[in-house]
């Protein structure tokens, strides 16, 4: 008796078997735009590849205690926006994807195309987080305080502003429109406990 599975069908299976055994990633890089100090937001642009075989989706947890919001997805090999929504730890775990966080939100990207095997598909995310314990005012400076586990990430002052301080070997750099770029990896196998200070040009 032969038995014969469509192509479709063959994906779908190793999709699923593949978040059973738990999302995988590589190349993780992440931008944080500060915006006004009175707002308390900061834009994150978050690029990574996805690398676990058969993949159809791939998903990005909301930091709690963050609010976010302008959501986007890209596709990078095309630049093509991709399909994405918010949905709950528990509705994750329930699709499959075993290492969801309960208590976390995740914005769920559907992939172009489905990981293929030793293959990958770059992405990136869009958003913006409001976060009033992570970027506040301290008297007539600004800080930005946040532990970050990714291991390559960069932090842009607000226009008008300048570095006073940062906690870990950081290289500084002019953006083309004058604000100043704060660039560093992370080495260590914990996240890095980042905090950055600025103050206003006179």
């Amino acid at each position: 008796m032969h038995c014969f599975v469509s192509f479709p069908a063959a994906w779908a299976v190793a999709a699923v078997l593949a978040s059973a055994a738990g999302q995988t990633e590589t190349d993780t890089y992440t931008r944080y735009e500060l915006l006004g100090p009175e707002t308390a937001q900061f834009r994150i642009l978050y690029e990574v590849t996805a690398t676990t075989a058969g993949a159809t989706a791939y998903y990005n947890p909301i930091r709690q205690g963050s609010e976010a919001s302008s959501e986007a997805v890209f596709d990078r090999l095309t630049g093509e926006p991709l399909r994405f929504e918010v949905v709950s730890g528990a509705q994750a775990r329930t699709e499959g994807y075993a290492e969801a966080d309960p208590q976390t939100g995740y914005i769920k990207v559907r992939l172009a195309r489905p990981v293929p095997k030793d293959g990958e598909a770059r992405i990136l995310i869009d958003k913006t987080y409001k976060d009033p314990k992570s970027y506040f005012r301290e008297g007539d400076l600004i800080v930005f305080s946040r532990p970050l586990g990714v291991k390559r990430n960069a932090v842009v002052l607000p226009k008008g502003y300048e570095l006073v301080a940062c906690n870990v070997p950081a290289q500084v750099l002019s953006e083309p429109d004058g604000r100043i770029l704060v660039s560093f990896m992370n080495p260590l196998p914990a996240p890095a406990p980042l905090v950055v200070r600025a103050r206003r040009l006179p």
